[in-house]
């Protein structure tokens, strides 16, 4: 299953995802679904500014596949 959804935390915002405090992030689709992955793999897109962009999470029996940005 391809889950799309769009992205925009500060740095401040993400810090405790990036700590491991908060283990996983949730996430509403563009087709208004809630999707919850684990905080980690947004980490290779942490920029100084934060997580922005939109993003393409694949999951295959409700388990984690991938997470790529698409923009």
């Amino acid at each position: 299953m391809k889950y799309y959804f769009s992205l925009n935390i500060t740095t401040s915002e993400f810090l405790p995802y990036y700590q491991g405090t908060v283990q996983n992030v949730v996430v509403t689709t563009t087709q208004g679904i809630k999707v919850q992955f684990p905080a980690m793999h947004l980490r290779k897109y942490l920029t100084a500014t934060g997580i922005k962009g939109d993003f393409c999470l694949q999951t295959q029996q409700n388990k984690f596949l991938t997470l790529t940005k698409v923009k």
